[in-house]
């Protein structure tokens, strides 16, 4: 092993196993990086830990800065006596998938309980004051923000009442005196996720395994972050967005896709040396070593659509910030350990951006079989970028196997020559590990593999299918799945391949 390449696993924390319904920061997590580290990886890569939102999904997240609350550990809560078994109702959910609902309202019960037992305690909460003064400059909007989402029934927030929704000053007032209670709970519940959090990356950088965290470059409409920064976005003197996000069409979608996430007004930004960007960044690397960039080339140039068209198709490309926001943020927080997702319709100008700051790129080993002999050779051969067998946006590499490279003999005959053998007399477990290898032997200084490819599952296992609202997120490993064979495997890969 060399710390020239390194090595790690992508894999979100819903996907872990557990007894309630969803993964979390509970003993699994622990044991899933002794996995790590037991099996010469180095990194841990995941999703926006954000508070999910519309489709679940972590990248249209209620805040930019909050944690998801549904990953807080119940039975960490009641090793600090802040449950009793009493109660912890027994519940019984799928073991293979999140039914985010349910244990929403599953969760939401027991969490509540915690709290009033917290408010309750004599125990010094110096750590929790500090907390909250520390986290003061999005804490106090998020926590009143969600008081207010759960008080207006679920509603967006241009739906509440509108004194409110715009934010007058008397309605803050009256509307914190009369949800003070549940402005607290929330104030409780982020404390103990970023407390939780804080442990299992102390516990994972202890071990030598270092987080790679994701930060969407978009936020969600509905989000304390456009209901406190109304001037911050592109949106009518209603509140209304005037365009929203997406990308044109591409090998996702011949339509594009129409992400709907209000476009930020990047003039604003600057006035102020692009404020709420480095408290952003600031906040994302507390909670991780690296942070994944989603969508890069967006701060090159970004695809802007009318607001109301049903498809990304009548959009046009507009400037973004570029080298100036980069420049500027780095001289507030120094060097940032970034890396820019820059898939899809790549321009020499986004290449030119990345490089200049020093920002490894991303390629994925299915999109580059498809790309053809040059495309792959390509996506072997550069140093200076992550390597991935696939993301949480494509399909398995056993499902990609089946439904794409099966069918495409183009494919295939590349397959063939990089297996250096007929794939089609191999094992599904035998095409999963060649890929890994393939992977393995190229030259990217990083390489990160799906856990669902190291256990060699079909499609069934698929974390996202972008442009579908439906389904997705939902996907969790069953306790049990990982053990020595895979750490024996690669152990043998990681030395194999001098990662």
């Amino acid at each position: 092993m060399t710390d020239s390449r390194q090595c790690g696993i992508l894999l979100h924390p819903t996907s872990l196993p557990s007894s309630y319904g969803i993964g979390d920061m509970g003993k699994e997590a622990y044991k899933f990086v002794d996995f790590l580290q037991q099996s010469y990886q180095t990194f841990w890569q995941i999703l926006p830990l954000n508070p999910i939102g519309y489709g679940w999904s972590p990248y249209q997240g209620l805040s930019a800065f909050a944690g998801n609350s549904l990953l807080i550990s119940i039975d960490k809560l009641a090793e600090e006596g802040l449950l009793v078994d009493r109660e912890i109702e027994e519940a019984v959910f799928p073991p293979d998938r999140v039914d985010f609902a349910a244990v929403t309202h599953y969760k939401e019960k027991i969490l509540r309980k915690a709290f009033k037992r917290f408010e309750e305690s004599s125990a010094s909460k110096r750590d929790y004051l500090s907390f909250l003064e520390e986290n003061k400059f999005w804490l106090d909007d998020y926590s009143l923000f969600m008081a207010l989402k759960e008080h207006f029934n679920g509603l967006p927030w241009n739906l509440w009442e509108s004194s409110i929704a715009n934010r007058n000053e008397k309605a803050i007032q009256d509307y914190e005196r009369l949800l003070n209670d549940r402005v607290r709970y929330h104030k409780f519940l982020q404390y103990t996720f970023f407390k939780q959090w804080r442990q299992l990356k102390n516990y994972a950088n202890k071990k030598g395994v270092k987080i790679i965290g994701d930060v969407p470059i978009y936020v969600s409409y509905d989000s304390s972050d456009v209901w406190k920064e109304r001037h911050l976005f592109k949106l009518d003197s209603s509140g209304n967005p005037i365009v929203i996000a997406g990308v044109p069409p591409d090998y996702f979608s011949k339509t594009g896709q129409l992400w709907g996430n209000p476009i930020y007004r990047w003039d604003k930004m600057k006035q102020d040396n692009y404020l709420w960007w480095r408290n952003r960044l600031e906040k994302a690397l507390e909670v991780a070593d690296f942070v994944r960039i989603d969508h890069f080339r967006g701060f090159e140039a970004y695809w802007e659509v009318p607001a109301g068209e049903k498809t990304a198709v009548k959009g046009r490309w507009v400037k973004g910030p570029g080298e100036d926001f980069f420049e500027t943020v780095e001289k507030h927080l120094d060097r940032l350990p970034l890396i820019a997702e820059d898939l899809g319709f790549i321009t020499e100008d986004v290449i030119a951006l990345r490089k200049k700051f020093g920002f490894p790129g991303m390629k994925v080993l299915q999109f580059a079989f498809e790309g053809g002999e040059r495309e792959l050779l390509k996506a072997l051969s550069e140093e200076d970028t992550v390597l991935y067998t696939g993301t949480h946006d494509n399909d398995t590499i056993l499902g990609w196997y089946k439904n794409v490279a099966l069918k495409t003999p183009r494919i295939m005959k590349l397959i063939k020559r990089y297996l250096d053998t007929e794939p089609e007399k191999m094992s599904e477990e035998e095409i999963c590990v060649g890929f890994i290898k393939i992977a393995y032997s190229s030259k990217a200084k990083k390489v990160i593999i799906p856990l669902q490819d190291i256990l060699c599952l079909d499609s069934s296992a698929r974390m996202n299918v972008p442009g579908s609202s439906r389904g997705n997120w939902q996907w969790r490993f069953n306790q049990g799945c990982l053990g020595k064979k895979q750490i024996e495997l690669l152990k043998s890969l990681v030395k194999q391949y001098r990662l």
